[in-house]
């Protein structure tokens, strides 16, 4: 027999459901012994005396027997009444210690945010967003895993992260999404590089031929660039973070495609030249996602509106 299977005579839980009364009127009794007053009783819980007293005769079908003697002196526990009343606190003492442990459990939830996001997102937008969510929920504790647009994919899927952020063209597999801001890629140069100084737009077939330095496959930064570019972007350099794109650039080791978000202070200290181009789809959207059909509640919810706000 497994253990889900039931003990022979032992009743089932819809059988119970119809002989052992609700919540509601165990706690009703309890208020009439406790207060010697049906209409005490009701009044304490919110509800008529008449409905108060209906419940009781109900109670009573329920189980057979007379629960409480009314006269106008007040209400009185019979000996079955005082009987069941013990069983009831019982059972009334083991849900408000179910309710506890349930609100334990949200209370624990909600305590943690697991964020995930993709590394333009984590390094130039999402430090303001906690900043903003610390002073709704300061007792939240938050931990942040910056990675590509495909890891933060595998974490969200796998139930490691409560939200994610990505930057690519396309939604990964299994996941929802809302469209959170927009960006642009641009290209960028050091003042001394031949492309600082042409007034002629690069093209798309110019740009594909010169090695560049580039974020990884799987990044969004590379998704955009590869689709402008048809699958022909050529690495010169490939690294796994915009700011180590952006130190690599402005060392002079090469142009490089970066997120219009992750250089400004470089453009406008003239360390990084941004180089005209035409003909290309460098825009994105910034998306914020989660595992499909599970809508982020708490403080993953919260974290949201603030990215929208």
């Amino acid at each position: 027999m497994s253990h889900t299977d039931e003990q022979p005579g032992a009743p089932s839980a819809g059988a119970l459901a119809h002989r052992v009364p609700d919540l509601g009127a165990l706690e009703l009794l309890l208020a009439v012994a406790r207060l010697g007053s049906l209409g005490g009783a009701a009044r304490e819980l919110g509800i008529t005396q008449p409905a108060a007293s209906s419940r009781i005769r109900s109670m009573e079908r329920q189980l057979g027997v007379a629960l409480v003697d009314r006269s106008p002196r007040g209400s009185r526990l019979t000996d079955a009444g005082a009987l069941v009343t013990d069983w009831a606190r019982r059972i009334v003492e083991a849900a408000e210690a179910f309710d506890v442990g349930a609100q334990a459990l949200r209370d624990r939830r909600d305590s943690r945010l697991r964020v995930a996001a993709s590394m333009t997102i984590a390094e130039y937008l999402l430090p303001g967003w906690l900043l903003a969510l610390r002073a709704q929920r300061p007792d939240t504790a938050v931990s942040l895993h910056a990675g590509n647009s495909t890891v933060v994919a595998e974490r969200l899927l796998s139930d490691e992260a409560d939200l994610g952020f990505v930057e690519g063209l396309t939604v990964p597999t299994g996941l929802d999404s809302v469209v959170i801001a927009h960006d642009r890629l641009i290209v960028v140069t050091a003042p001394g590089h031949a492309w600082s100084r042409r007034r002629r737009p690069l093209e798309a077939p110019e740009l594909a031929a010169t090695p560049l330095i580039l974020r990884e496959r799987g990044s969004g930064t590379r998704q955009v660039l590869d689709a402008a570019l048809g699958g022909l972007a050529r690495p010169l350099i490939e690294l796994s973070s915009t700011t180590a794109v952006k130190a690599a650039a402005v060392s002079g080791a090469g142009p490089a495609v970066l997120s219009e978000l992750a250089v400004g202070e470089e453009l406008a200290m003239r360390r990084l030249v941004r180089v005209p181009v035409e003909g290309m789809a460098l825009a994105r959207d910034l998306r914020a996602v989660w595992p499909t059909g599970h809508r982020p509640t708490g403080p993953a919810r919260d974290l949201l509106s603030l990215t929208r706000g």
